[in-house]
């Protein structure tokens, strides 16, 4: 298990579950309410990370977005406080939803989106968007800031979504919202126009999906709104409940096989989580189908067992217990190391490097207040390999800004673009091993021994051996340094409590090894130690066991030689008695292959034994000679193996155990003074390789000499370079966080100009299709723009735009142009007139001021639209109401086009007369028609008038006209109806009707 855990831990030892699939009740859209009267949002919150390039990615994702989420959406991004975002009017084109910017306490609501403004840091608690100012001296990560706070509020409802962006803002977030349990989705890199923030967070293993952003949102609408399924069998609540062959139980397998872990020792409730939650993400159903999952997808068996081992940490976690230990442990190893005594420590679980590193700094600054320099060597281990190669690397991003002070980022780190580098001095003091802490020997002689929320997700059983394992590790009176929530059990009275509040303890000098640990490597014995029947069964007490395994630990101590128990691959399993004296850790990366722990003498002598001892399985021995040990001295020694063969389920091992000089004499016989026995051949062919070897030592002396007097000028000048480029380096990281900001503005920016560009083109259409002359004048009379109507009233070509207006002459009958023009300027009125031009055309001229958005200046627009026809029809409708007589005009289908002021009158009392059509749009020829049809002594006259016009309107008459009476009147009225041709290429008629009543009635 990786070390610092999130804030959860303390409820880990009650086997708690803050992301535990809560009851299916609470999937719904909405709010609730608290028991404070707060609003509390009961839907999923989906909180998105975008930086540079990310306008896009937002835009297709929402595109893409389902209705029926039921979710509230919150954009996260890097905005520049100096300019005003646009994203919220770019953003609302591509989606239905409400597009709202944030305002302090803003409360939540479904298939709503939620934009950060700019100069500001948001989080989220009580269902309420929470703002802050951002501080423009100090590193501000909003999207992991966000994020974090998100897993916190919503737990499994919370989803986090990372798009286009540099840097890595969001990826501890990210962790964070995983650890929750919610759903955790990546762009894919390849769509991305900057990958840097999808590629960080994908590095963590921890990603449920990588996607385009336009399958993103089927992805989180399939998410939210699955149903939960109600047939999965409960878990066991222990591991010893799992049936031997049951589908957990192969699962467990399945994580043992691929990666070495048995997970049947950590609390099912922590690991079961899991597993349930991936069963969630892969839409499984029960244990039997994930379980066949992952037996034909082994990705899935890596992305599960990552899932397990959360790999959450940060430096100086828990700064109060940090500081402790600085003063109450550090400082006393230092004050009490001695120069020819390396300091060891050992980092337990350490994730990815964080805590080792605090540790290593803890010491750096301890020697230099006590201007003392020993040797420091810290061994950092963890059962991931992924987690020790990320530690080995020294790499971290620039969210440690906000963990390591700037002093010391100054002092241990080097930046390099978005990343800090740990420096050489303080890494190589560390050495990076993949090491578990159940399963794999401890090491030894270790003045501090740190392992961290570890322990918290053991089974109490593995807590115990697991803190037997590292109190073995321990030198007497070294330190162990344990998590907030965690204790050392049946081992206190071992120990001291240095400082109980921060879990560091010291171990007593006269506390015995425990034997528990190193027992459970050894291979199983075949002979028992037999105890009387009446100590059998529930009367054989653990305590009484543990002095057995005490007398034991005494005999191997006092009587057994020192020992060390290896694989058949030749590998270190464990230790026995004081044979660490005769091993040697180099610097670098750790390894447990023998060979390269053995002295260089003892080496060649021990591989010939083990691998004779391995084939014969014979108990085989050295002569005695006298080799030299890792501290410098020289001892005589003789070397045994002897082969340990288990059952037909276990492995082979060896056993080589180093005899003394006294043991060599107490045996006595001549072998006591023989030496290995090699041939002469051999030896006078290792004489003659050293002469060449010494030959080719003094002429590589010379040529050494000769390149450190040349790496001495090299690394003055790199000294140089290197405080040039650190200079360098901090200029381009303030360029790059400016870039970034001026990237979303300018992409803001492109998408405004597209809009306007389109508008534009609309604009040109329009007045292309209106064919009205217009001008646009600034304040300052400057033209800036104009129709080509214009040309054709003002003397002005393409290349006159930003001249002024008055400079131009034109040919309209309005010499009071200009100073109307400077008015509507001047007083913001519009002025409109009709004017006549020099070629007789007539205008009505329109001087519209106007004012541009956050402006003070003004502009004003000319428009001149051509009512020559206008008023043409004017003039003839006036010609056309001054006769006495009734007019209609007709078009080619006998509809009327025009009528004059007396056929109107006569239209309102006559209607009767088949002669007569109320006005513009009736149909004159219809109307006749259907008089004719009618049996009421008029249809005679509407038959005549219906035959006569359908002729006039063909072309086939030129007129006609007849006399006829108007019976409903008393006396009777006549009328003379007489109708002509329209000489136009439409064709047409004109009707007139006039009373003759008069000239009728008149006596002839």
């Amino acid at each position: 298990m990786s070390s610092d855990q999130t804030p959860q831990d303390s409820s880990e030892l009650q086997d708690a579950s803050p992301d535990a699939p809560q009851d299916a009740s609470e999937e719904v859209t909405g709010h609730g309410v608290k028991a404070d009267g707060l609003h509390e949002f009961a839907g999923h919150v989906v909180g998105v990370g975008a930086s540079a390039g990310g306008l896009e990615a937002l835009e297709r994702l929402f595109e893409s977005m389902p209705e029926g989420t039921g979710a509230a959406f919150v954009v996260v991004q890097h905005l520049s406080p100096d300019h005003k975002s646009l994203m919220a009017n770019l953003l609302a084109r591509h989606t239905r939803m409400p597009v709202i910017t944030v305002r302090d306490a803003m409360e939540l609501e479904a298939e709503s989106i939620y934009l950060i403004p700019p100069g500001n840091l948001m989080t989220v608690s009580d269902g309420q968007l929470r703002l802050s100012p951002k501080n423009p001296r100090a590193l501000s990560l909003p999207i992991d800031l966000f994020f974090s706070s998100l897993a916190k509020e919503f737990g499994h409802r919370a989803i986090g979504v990372i798009l286009s962006g540099t840097g890595s803002d969001g990826t501890r977030g990210s962790v964070a919202i995983n650890d929750a349990g919610g759903l955790l989705l990546a762009q894919d890199p390849e769509s991305a126009k900057f990958d840097g923030m999808p590629r960080s967070i994908i590095a963590t293993g921890l990603v449920d999906e990588v996607l385009p952003p336009d399958t993103l949102g089927e992805r989180i609408h399939d998410h939210i709104l699955q149903k939960p399924d109600t047939q999965v069998t409960p878990p066991p609540k222990t591991t010893s409940d799992l049936d031997t062959g049951s589908a957990l139980e192969g699962i467990f397998h399945l994580l043992h096989n691929h990666g070495g872990v048995n997970f049947r020792d950590y609390k099912p409730a922590t690991v079961l989580r899991r597993i349930e939650r991936r069963m969630q993400v892969r839409h499984v159903p029960d244990f039997e189908h994930y379980l066949e999952l992952l037996e034909g997808d082994s990705g899935e068996v890596s992305v599960l067992r990552r899932e397990i081992l959360i790999p959450v940490t940060n430096f100086f976690r828990d700064p109060e217990a940090f500081d402790t230990l600085a003063s109450k442990a550090v400082e006393n190893i230092v004050r009490q190391s001695s120069n020819n005594h390396a300091i060891r420590v050992w980092v337990a679980g350490m994730s990815t490097g964080e805590e080792a590193y605090s540790i290593a700094i803890l010491f750096a600054e301890a020697f230099e207040r006590a201007h003392r320099w020993p040797d420091l060597k810290i061994f950092a281990t963890d059962v991931e390999q992924k987690n020790v190669d990320a530690a080995s690397a020294g790499t971290f991003s620039e969210a440690i800004m906000a963990e390591v002070s700037p002093e010391r980022l100054e002092r241990f780190f080097i930046k390099r673009g978005s990343h800090f580098v740990v420096k050489p001095e303080l890494r190589q003091t560390l050495v990076f091993a993949r090491h578990n802490l159940v399963e794999d020997p401890p090491f030894t002689r270790m003045d501090m021994v740190s392992c961290r929320n570890v322990l918290i997700y053991f089974l109490p059983a593995t807590q115990e051996r697991a803190l037997r394992r590292l109190q073995y590790a321990l030198a007497p009176g070294g330190y162990m340094f344990l998590g907030s929530s965690e204790s050392l059990g049946e081992l206190s009275p071992d120990f001291t409590p240095v400082s109980s509040k921060y879990k560091l303890f010291q171990m007593l000098r006269s506390a015995p090894l425990p034997m528990e640990s190193h027992n459970a490597s050894v291979p199983p014995v075949k002979k028992r130690l037999h105890t009387p029947s009446a100590r059998t069964g529930k009367a054989f007490r653990s305590r009484d066991a543990s002095a057995i395994e005490s007398a034991q630990q005494v005999l191997l101590q006092e009587h057994a030689p020192p020992s060390i128990l290896l694989s058949e691959s030749l590998e270190l399993i464990h230790v026995f008695g004081e044979a660490q004296r005769f091993l040697h850790f180099p610097s670098g990366s750790i390894t447990l292959e023998i060979s390269k722990l053995l002295p260089s003498g003892i080496v060649p002598v021990a591989q010939a034994l083990l691998r004779r001892a391995s084939k014969s399985g014979e108990v085989l021995r050295s002569e005695a000679s006298t080799f030299k040990m890792p501290d410098g001295s020289s001892e005589r020694l003789r070397l045994n193996v002897r082969r340990l063969d288990g059952d037909e389920r276990s492995s082979t091992f060896l056993l080589l155990s180093f005899e003394s000089q006294e043991a060599v004499v107490r045996e006595g016989g001549d072998n006591e003074t023989q030496s290995l026995d090699m041939n002469v051949e051999a030896m006078d062919r290792i004489n003659s390789l050293e002469q060449e070897l010494g030959a080719t030592r003094e002429s590589l002396q010379a040529t050494i000499e000769e390149l450190e007097a040349s790496n001495e000028e090299l690394q003055a000048t790199n000294e140089e370079m290197m405080a040039a480029n650190e200079e360098l380096q901090s200029s381009n990281e303030e360029l790059q966080s400016v870039n970034e900001e001026l990237y979303t503005v300018n992409a803001e920016n492109q998408e405004k100009i597209q809009i306007l560009n389109r508008l534009n083109a609309d604009l040109d259409s329009m007045a292309k299709a209106a064919s009205i002359a217009t001008l646009f004048l600034d304040e300052s009379m400057h033209i800036t723009r104009f129709t080509p109507e214009a040309q054709q009233i003002f003397k002005i070509r393409d290349g006159d735009v930003g001249r002024r207006i008055d400079d131009f002459t034109h040919n309209l009958m309005y010499p009071g142009l200009m100073d109307d023009l400077r008015e509507s300027l001047r007083e913001g009125r519009m002025n409109e007139h009709e004017v006549c031009s020099e070629s007789g055309n007539y205008y009505l001229v329109r001087i519209l001021p106007y004012t541009l958005q956050g402006a003070a200046s003004r502009g004003a627009v000319i428009t001149l639209v051509d009512i020559t026809s206008v008023r043409d029809v004017v003039r003839l409708q006036a010609v056309l109401d001054s006769q006495t007589h009734q007019v209609a005009v007709l078009d080619s289908s006998g509809l009327i086009q025009l009528v004059n002021k007396a056929w109107r009158e006569a239209s309102k009392v006559q209607a009767k007369d088949p002669m007569v059509a109320a006005g513009p749009g009736d149909n004159f020829l219809e109307s006749c028609y259907a008089r004719s049809t009618q049996s009421d002594g008029q249809e005679e006259y509407a038959t005549q008038a219906e035959r006569g016009l359908r002729r006039v309107l063909k072309g086939d008459s030129e007129g006609f006209g007849f006399e006829y009476r108007y019976p409903e009147s008393d006396p009777v009225r006549w009328f003379l109806m007489q109708v002509g041709k329209v000489h136009h290429p439409e064709g047409g008629a004109i009707v007139s009707r006039l009373e003759i009543t008069d000239w009728m009635v008149r006596p002839k």
